[in-house]
């Protein structure tokens, strides 16, 4: 396989693992928060902070997949 097809693929594959791990933890993260709140509404704005910075978190990780990428598509 000619070095630049090796080099398409490898940024596929930065880009899926770097895209849908993340968006599983925020769609599971949400859900809890939305769960917690459901349970305890007084709670919701300590709630909704914490899942607040928990959704940065998880897509800073997105973020970096798109970085390396980047750096695999122009290196």
């Amino acid at each position: 396989m000619p070095e630049e097809s090796m080099k398409l693929l490898a940024i596929a594959i930065v880009m899926a693992v770097g895209t849908i791990a993340p968006a599983m933890s925020i769609g599971k993260i949400a859900s809890k928060a939305a769960e917690a709140i459901g349970r305890n509404p007084e709670a919701a704005p300590k709630v909704q902070t914490a899942m607040i910075l928990a959704l940065a978190f998880a897509e800073a990780i997105a973020i970096y997949g798109l970085v390396v990428a980047l750096i695999l598509k122009f290196v």
